[in-house]
């Protein structure tokens, strides 16, 4: 079984470039404190460091 992280919304998106906006959505985040639970692909490594200074992220 692949590794799994927990991805959470912490800062809100004003004043973020579209393209952050994008990211977040397609993690399935919507609002501040919202969680969601990713396998660690490199794909979704790759989302969590376009958006690092808006999420928090820790191992399961």
């Amino acid at each position: 079984m692949a590794k799994q992280i927990r991805i959470e919304l912490v800062k809100g998106l004003a004043g973020c470039l579209p393209k952050q906006r994008a990211t977040v959505k397609a993690l399935g985040l919507g609002k501040i404190n919202s969680s969601v639970v990713k396998e660690a692909t490199p794909v979704t490594m790759g989302m969590v460091r376009v958006v690092e200074h808006l999420v928090k992220v820790e191992e399961i």
